[in-house]
């Protein structure tokens, strides 16, 4: 017999969120750096060494923000697991019992919940329980390093369009070009998003455009506001 084999999208949202978040924060956070610099009158090398200075300090930031919680939450379910083991070595009889009442609440009938809970300790006394007790698979366990290396790579790629744009557009150009191409990334960047994901692409492009649009010209505000102060 051949084995149905199904790939579902969940599996990619680990990696998924963490991408999203950094490419979207890296754009939104430079670009509206930019526009707040720009705004206030600032010469291009000052805008330039602000965004730069703003793209290593967001992108480091996120990687430790993303390092600390996700290791937290690793270090939870660590304990739980270690919780359990001992559970297990203390009363394996009550945590068998424990796991035929998981599956009777699944809607498994009684006898047959008992059966398969002893069969599925017996392979492995441990996976089972984590799984259907704890929650913790595979597709869901804490992976500091990777969030944390995915976060300041994809804010980093995120940060370096709206650089670009502010290194290449004329001077008197650098807010209003700067401002149409972030929002122009968002939307490419819901979509991609969106369409890795298995959602459908409308609503996320408007999310984050609206979200992104609304820093730009809050800092763009700020920057003139202390631009004419000054």
């Amino acid at each position: 017999m051949r084995r149905h084999r199904e790939s579902h999208l969940v599996q990619r949202i680990g990696w998924l969120r963490a991408a999203v978040l950094g490419a979207n924060d890296g754009i939104v956070s430079t670009a509206s750096l930019i526009l707040g610099v720009a705004a206030s009158g600032a010469d291009r090398q000052a805008i330039i060494v602000a965004t730069i200075a703003g793209l290593v300090a967001g992108a480091m930031s996120m990687a430790a923000g993303e390092y600390v919680s996700v290791s937290s939450q690793a270090d939870t379910e660590a304990a739980d697991i270690a919780r359990e083991r001992a559970e297990l070595t203390d009363d394996p009889d009550s945590e068998q019992q424990e796991l035929a009442e998981i599956y009777i609440a699944r809607g498994v009938e009684p006898e047959t919940a008992k059966i398969v809970a002893a069969q599925m300790m017996a392979h492995d006394a441990l996976a089972s329980p984590t799984r259907d007790e704890l929650h913790i698979t595979a597709t869901t366990t804490a992976r500091p390093v990777l969030a944390a290396f995915a976060s300041a790579g994809t804010f980093t790629a995120g940060a370096i369009l709206p650089v670009l744009l502010a290194a290449l557009l004329p001077i008197a150009l650098i807010v209003a070009g700067t401002a149409v191409g972030s929002i122009l990334f968002l939307a490419l960047l819901g979509a991609l998003g969106a369409k890795t994901g298995g959602a459908p692409i409308a609503k996320p492009v408007l999310r984050v455009v609206f979200w992104g649009a609304l820093a730009m010209l809050l800092t763009a505000g700020i920057g003139r506001l202390v631009g004419t102060a000054v």
